[in-house]
């Protein structure tokens, strides 16, 4: 018996949307984009995998579950699962490999370590996203009834983590038809863990964590919509930083809060990598700014109140090969030589996240 996940998930973002027009007229143009952008991501003319990642999802079986923690470094379903459930489950997930962020635990035994616990599904992405989420978070204003965006959010895992901190509504986008449906499978067994629980408000029971499959220059400019705005792992693939930026300070509310995290090198306000070829194998990275040039970028595109809250070189630990991720990974793109340069000699991945306002 097939599942009605998707259909669920997409109708519960239209009436949060319709709900937020209602407050905000912006929101309609949205709407009038959203059946468009629903229906190119599972057209097999523009994704040729898109039928099977829908097949998947929607032959997921339906699991009792007991509580969901959105809270938990890895975001856990706790449900019960027989060994046919398991096995039906395990396959139809790993067809939406590979899974890169993460990581997701769908029933077992609650708290037991990757691999320690056979009666459930582990899913081991190949980025431990909750590391990144425990440097994020203590910088954080609180998130707590505030409206969220997560640009090029992949499989949802931060934006899952977004909505059990609070979030009122966290709407994710990202282009990637393999992605969305990750989210969609992850949906599936959250159900409506996430829902508002308002004892009086007409949106009660509605879900607060959607997924839009669109990049960020797709959107409305200037919605002006969103309290937080996060964009993580997204600026050095962009061709042009500014816009990019521009275009995340118009997606905030005055006095809105930007989370940006982006590769970086050392260096003064004057210092700016700009790889020649690819950089550790990527061949879509374009600007690697030092700390002060992006304080400096970040000002000239409008934002006050910049600050550097943490900078952390990524390790092998944090970004590797998985069962659930089987290709290359950072070990493989670095000089076999000097873990401290990329193949190419440039210096291995180094992270900044800033905060700043609009």
């Amino acid at each position: 018996m097939l599942n009605d996940t998707i259909i669920n998930a997409e109708r519960e973002l239209y009436l949060t949307l319709l709900e937020l027009a209602q407050q905000q007229p912006i929101a309609y143009e949205w709407l009038k984009q959203l059946p468009t952008w629903l229906n190119a991501i599972k057209d097999k003319a523009n994704y040729a995998h898109a039928p099977a990642y829908q097949a998947s999802v929607v032959r997921l079986p339906t699991l009792t579950v007991n509580n969901v923690d959105l809270n938990s470094d890895t975001l856990t379903i706790d449900a019960s699962l027989n060994e046919s459930e398991r096995k039906q489950a395990m396959a139809l997930l790993k067809q939406l490999m590979p899974w890169r962020k993460g990581p997701f635990q769908i029933g077992g035994q609650i708290g037991s370590q990757i691999g320690d616990d056979e009666s459930g599904i582990k899913i081991d992405t190949e980025w431990h996203s909750d590391w990144k989420w425990q440097r994020v978070a203590p910088h954080l204003g609180s998130l707590e009834g505030r409206r969220v965006l997560d640009v090029g959010g992949g499989s949802g895992y931060h934006g899952w983590r977004m909505a059990g901190a609070g979030a009122d509504t966290v709407i994710i986008i990202d282009p990637s038809c393999l992605f969305y449906h990750q989210f969609m499978a992850i949906r599936h067994f959250v159900g409506a863990a996430d829902a508002h629980t308002y004892t009086h408000a007409k949106d009660r029971g509605r879900y607060r964590t959607h997924y839009i499959p669109v990049p960020l220059e797709a959107l409305p400019a200037h919605s002006q919509l969103f309290d937080t705005v996060f964009s993580m792992g997204v600026l050095y693939h962009r061709q042009s930083p500014f816009e990019h930026l521009q275009q995340l300070r118009g997606q905030l509310v005055k006095g809105g809060e930007l989370v940006l995290e982006t590769l970086v090198v050392e260096g003064d306000a004057n210092t700016v990598l700009v790889p020649h070829d690819r950089y550790a194998q990527m061949n879509n990275v374009y600007f690697l700014p030092s700390v002060a040039a992006l304080i400096g970028w970040l000002e000239k595109a409008g934002f006050s109140d910049v600050r550097c809250v943490d900078v952390a070189v990524t390790s092998t630990e944090e970004q590797r090969q998985t069962e659930w991720m089987t290709y290359h990974s950072l070990a493989d793109f670095l000089d076999p030589n000097d873990s401290t340069k990329t193949m190419e000699g440039y210096p291995a991945p180094m992270r900044a996240t800033l905060i700043a306002k609009r």
